[in-house]
């Protein structure tokens, strides 16, 4: 897989340098993201489903843990429990048993919440709306978002470390310490509105990629956080006491 070329990313360097995301700006920024995508496109089983309750397990899973990590768990915790209903009928004990292996359990706590107030409000129907959405425990602003997005095609505006990534390397090739509120005024402005799914998962994609083929530019961020290893941490013993 090679990066992209060189020539189409300069000129869109000295476009966005010129005149900020303009429309022409903003047509290369999404060819060079789409034209990736066309070509690598990453198959995952949560891209198979518009379920907002498939999505949002998926989203829970992948707060701070590698996507390769997430397939297998997904597609088991799916078969075990496979609707927002079965969640909330289960015993702690099996969800707990079940995500064992993903660390962070309160992930798993706050999704089995999650699930019980999905059936106690809209019985057991998730809303669309991202507002609705962060009201459900342990939801934030990403997380509501994301699901608007992938299981609605809503065009939700939010960021994380993937795409945060594209418009680093892409428009801020040469700063440091890029904060948020400078980033999401162009997620906004390049989003695609008539796909907003596709689009977020080209984004995702493409980030993926310059984190290979790059020094991960989103160390470039002013949110950038290096997580500490497994091994040896709490986050190990916990689990294993758990476990236990």
């Amino acid at each position: 897989m090679n990066p992209e070329p060189s020539p189409a990313i300069d000129d869109l360097r000295k476009r966005f340098a010129a005149d900020g995301l303009s429309p022409d700006t903003t047509a290369l920024l999404r060819g060079i993201v789409y034209g990736h995508y066309r070509r690598h496109r990453r198959e995952f089983p949560w891209r198979e489903t518009r379920d907002p309750y498939a999505i949002l397990v998926s989203e829970v899973m992948l707060q701070q843990t590698q996507v390769e990590r997430v397939v297998g768990k997904f597609r088991e915790f799916i078969a075990l429990f496979p609707r927002f209903s079965s969640l909330a009928a289960a015993p702690l004990q099996e969800v707990l048993a079940c995500w064992q292996g993903l660390g962070y359990n309160r992930r798993a706590v706050n999704l089995k919440r999650c699930a019980e107030a999905v059936m106690e409000r809209w019985a057991g129907e998730a809303p669309a709306s991202a507002e609705e959405l962060q009201t459900l425990p342990g939801v934030g602003p990403y997380t509501a978002r994301a699901v608007a997005a992938f299981a609605f095609d809503l065009p939700a505006v939010f960021i994380e470390t993937n795409i945060r990534t594209v418009f680093i390397h892409l428009l801020f090739p040469d700063a440091e310490k890029v904060h948020d509120r400078d980033l999401l005024p162009l997620v906004a402005a390049s989003l695609d509105r008539e796909h907003p799914r596709e689009w977020y998962s080209a984004l995702m994609d493409y980030g993926a990629f310059l984190k290979q083929q790059h020094p991960n530019p989103s160390r470039r961020s002013a949110h950038h956080v290096r997580q500490s290893p497994f091994k040896g941490s709490n986050r190990e013993v916990r689990g294993m006491l758990l476990k236990a």
